[in-house]
């Protein structure tokens, strides 16, 4: 079986070569930009796909017929793909779970942070020549609301509560021993929500008009999941209206993000490039669990 890594990026080049062994699975690596209609060509003659990220449309993906597994690096292939698609031409995709979850979280907590205290903004401002001193919301004795207690959800509960916060949380599912209240009670209890839901067709939308008219104005949103699972026109009149304070976002719906997406030019909103998982530590995790899955592709056994 063939197997090509589709979009090795010059960040991750050196974790690659750092993670392989000697008796792996040979595995072709392109590391060249790709625009959408070429991805079949790159693909062909390839049974694995290992995918950093990139869309991967199903007309393109139907001009593979050899394509039998993709090997995406993280938890949300279904922001770049049809997951639906995928299983009725008989294509397995494959996530990577638990990789990340501190260095996601950290970066949460950065974003809490910046947003908390106008951080990027008056970085703006002072380099441009302006000096206004913004007033922060502190956060010891504030309420955190958790939206989804996965792995990287825990790690921000438990952040939260060493900073002197209190924690609350939401999960779809129960969770002996978590703060769990429902969610409207979250919703209006919260001066902090981070989103940390994983994405599926149950949580498309998860946050609309209707949820965000419970929030507690002035509070402070944080996602570090998928923008997806929030409606953005009802964000973006959020953070207008001044409901949302400020947010901190990591994850877009569409991706790079655009000089002239409304985000880009809203000041009570902190951007940074879906890099929350990009550590070394976590990088090499990540590569090395992506490895390992093709060598159990290639042996059977996935």
């Amino acid at each position: 079986m063939r197997a090509l890594f589709l979009d090795c990026n010059d960040q991750l080049a050196p974790v690659w070569q750092r993670v392989l062994r000697p008796d792996d699975p040979p595995i072709d690596v392109n590391r060249k930009p790709f625009a959408a209609d070429e991805l079949s060509r790159l693909l062909d003659g390839y049974d694995i796909a290992i995918d950093d990220h990139s869309y991967m449309p199903t007309p393109q993906v139907e001009r593979c017929p050899e394509l039998k597994h993709i090997v995406f690096l993280g938890t949300g292939p279904a922001s770049y793909m049809s997951l639906a698609d995928m299983a009725a031409r008989g294509i397995k995709v494959h996530i990577i779970k638990g990789y990340g979850d501190t260095a996601v979280a950290e970066h949460a907590i950065a974003l809490l942070f910046a947003a908390s205290r106008d951080i990027a903004r008056m970085d703006r401002e002072v380099r441009a020549g302006t000096w206004t001193p913004h007033e922060g919301v502190q956060l010891l004795g504030k309420t955190l609301g958790v939206i989804g207690l996965g792995g990287i959800g825990g790690e921000v509960l438990r952040i939260g509560h060493g900073l002197g916060m209190e924690v609350i949380a939401w999960n779809r599912t129960p969770k002996p021993g978590a703060p769990l209240v429902p969610l409207d009670e979250l919703l209006a209890r919260s001066d902090v929500i981070s989103m940390n839901l994983t994405l599926n067709d149950e949580t498309r939308g998860f946050l609309g008009p209707a949820q965000f008219a419970r929030m507690k104005p002035g509070v402070i949103f944080v996602n570090t999941a998928r923008a997806a699972l929030v409606d953005e026109a009802a964000f973006i009149e959020a953070l207008r209206s001044g409901r949302i304070r400020h947010a901190g976002l990591d994850v877009f719906h569409h991706e790079p993000l655009k000089a002239d997406n409304p985000l880009a030019r809203l000041d009570n909103v902190t951007l940074t490039a879906h890099a929350a998982f990009r550590t070394l530590e976590a990088s090499m995790t990540l590569l090395r669990r992506a490895i390992d899955i093709v060598r159990d592709i290639v042996g059977g056994k996935a």
